[in-house]
């Protein structure tokens, strides 16, 4: 099992940057794929990134594609999301995921969850 806690969210106007931060817990840090996840007011929760067990395989929504950066620092168990050119439409809870299985950067069948954090662009 892993424990997540998302940090980093806040409130920014639109074209500025935001980094957040997800520590795991566990000792099996590199045998889970992580993802980022948001959730707007009144929208389904909709995939965001994702990266493999080792940190050589990303995949990204539409989207965010060209503007936001997953990565992961397995030594200090933490996986990010740099976020660049923020827009208002990426208002939203962000929640970090987890799940067995580190070849792939999974899309789905995430069932670890961080708590998430606030992220609101202003225009």
């Amino acid at each position: 099992q892993v424990q997540l806690g998302e940090s980093g969210g806040g409130l920014v106007q639109a074209g500025d940057s935001l980094r957040l931060s997800c520590a795991a817990s566990g000792r099996t840090f590199t045998n889970y794929a992580m993802a980022w996840f948001r959730q707007a007011p009144g929208k389904e929760r909709e995939f965001v990134a994702a990266i493999n067990g080792s940190g050589g395989g990303t995949r990204y929504s539409d989207s965010v594609k060209g503007r936001f950066t997953i990565s992961r620092d397995n030594a200090e168990n933490t996986v990010y999301l740099q976020m660049n050119s923020l827009k208002p439409e990426d208002t939203a809870v962000y929640y970090c995921a987890a799940r067995w299985g580190g070849v792939y950067a999974y899309t789905g069948g995430y069932n670890y969850w961080g708590q998430g954090t606030q992220v609101t662009v202003s225009s």
